[in-house]
């Protein structure tokens, strides 16, 4: 049998940030814990529910009132389009730059997305495709832009470290968000008073180390579990501690930062001497006070740190983030329809959990299907007619994610077994394409799956 773990949120070893290794945490009863409704707004009348109580913390999440069957749709891939902006005078060095949109010609606003750094050499780092968080900002007529800094995946020139003076990596990292946003803002299609910046891990670092020189039409900042983790520099915590201090002093954008309890970088007393350095500092400048909120959301799933990367954690954060977008002059209304890979019907096949039901596995893959049932409700196992297999859990479509690592292993088509809490397999091949296909599990997407994320196992 090949085992194989793959990678998913954010975590830190040595002097970068990393993602971390890949298996999530195993519940112990998997069918007592199921995934609420995403997060939606609109300008229609709300009503709210509460999350439940579990993995995925708790907030209120809101719910339309109001049908979206009207609005006008967006195809699937959110008009994927990847760029090259230049940043330097002769364009020799250039960003790798995916950009979602709504159709039309706009003027849209504009949200810019900084990723995250791996383990190693950040060449090697996949293209940033954030698209649970593109799809709820595209959802509300946002045009969404996530570049590769210098040194990472396709982008030109190299990365940085600095040393140890983790504030210089953050300034350094925030000239790529500054010619990013310089770039885009002269395109005909963005509303260039209408920005805002967010950030995940080192990409947060980025994005409130760039709130020192924001532009003219920077009106918010988003966090998510910003820093930059070194720990072969001694004192590295007062380090980061302190770099976040100089940033407040020169704060001009208001911000939000958004952490966990259970993140696998940062303990709940760093984060809470990080933003108390920031808001000091911020005390004592010149400059008109910029705002800044810090949510503790409590514990999500294995690890808090990869909340941003999960479909799943959209319903955790957007409420946050909704409410300080609105207090910042952004718009925040639901104007289009983003579709979203959809969870296949259940079929009578056979229970989810018996084992000895699935379908052309050996021992190992039924150890591996025992494994699948401990994972967190958003989870898909596949299977080939070769006896191939594998399981997803987390991302955006860990249904494509399990059918593509299935189908490394097979010169068979593999095809989902099992989604979530369902056995979703059938012997009618007319029913088997159709669940694919409403899964997002087609060929294509298949093809495309960005298997480096997700915690899964195959053989």
């Amino acid at each position: 049998m090949a085992f194989r773990k793959l990678l998913t949120g954010w975590a830190l070893a040595g002097t970068v940030c990393l993602l971390s290794v890949a298996h999530a945490a195993s519940l112990s009863d998997p069918a007592a814990t199921q995934s609420a409704t995403p997060a939606r707004a609109a300008a229609a009348t709300h009503t709210t529910a509460p999350v439940p109580a579990g993995p995925l913390g708790s907030a209120n999440v809101a719910r339309l009132a109001l049908d979206e069957a009207w609005l006008p749709a967006v195809r699937p891939n959110m008009n994927e389009q990847v760029i090259y902006i230049p940043v330097d005078g002769d364009g020799t060095v250039t960003l790798e730059t995916t950009i979602y949109r709504p159709d039309g010609p706009g003027p849209f606003p504009m949200v810019v997305f900084n990723h995250g750094k791996i383990l190693g050499d950040p060449r090697s780092q996949s293209r940033s495709d954030p698209v649970s968080f593109a799809r709820e900002f595209v959802r509300r007529g946002y045009v969404v832009v996530a570049p590769n800094r210098r040194g990472f995946a396709g982008s030109g020139g190299a990365y940085e470290q600095d040393g140890c003076d983790v504030a210089s990596n953050g300034l350094g990292q925030a000239a790529d968000v500054a010619a990013t946003i310089d770039y885009m803002s002269k395109q005909p299609y963005v509303d260039a008073d209408h920005i805002a910046v967010a950030g995940t891990s080192h990409g947060g670092l980025a994005t409130i180390a760039y709130g020192t020189q924001a532009a003219h039409g920077v009106r918010a900042l988003i966090n998510f579990s910003g820093g930059l983790r070194q720990d072969a520099c001694t004192g590295w915590q007062d380090n980061l501690t302190q770099a976040f201090g100089g940033y407040g002093g020169k704060a001009r954008v208001a911000s939000l930062w958004l952490y966990g309890d259970n993140d696998s970088v940062w303990t709940p007393g760093l984060v809470a001497n990080m933003f108390a350095a920031y808001r000091t500092a911020q005390a004592g400048q010149s400059l008109p006070a910029a705002g800044a909120k810090l949510v503790d959301y409590g514990s999500y799933k294995n690890d808090a740190h990869r909340l941003v990367g999960d479909r799943d954690g959209v319903q955790v954060w957007w409420p946050e983030v909704e409410a300080f977008l609105a207090r910042e002059g952004m718009p925040t209304a639901v104007e289009y329809r983003v579709p979203a890979p959809a969870a296949p019907h259940g079929t009578d096949f056979a229970a989810i959990d018996s084992v000895s039901a699935v379908p052309y596995l050996d021992q190992a893959g039924r150890d591996g299907y025992r494994n699948f049932l401990k994972q967190y409700p958003s989870r898909a196992f596949a299977v080939s007619g070769s006896g191939a297999w594998s399981w997803a859990e987390g991302g955006d479509n860990p249904m494509a994610v399990a059918v593509a690592n299935c189908q490394k292993h097979s010169s068979d088509a593999c095809h989902l077994y099992a989604v979530n809490g369902n056995v979703v397999w059938s012997n009618d091949a007319t029913v088997t394409a159709r669940n694919d296909a409403s899964a997002g599990a087609t060929p294509d997407a298949v093809a495309t799956a960005d298997n480096d994320r997700h915690a899964l196992a195959s053989r």
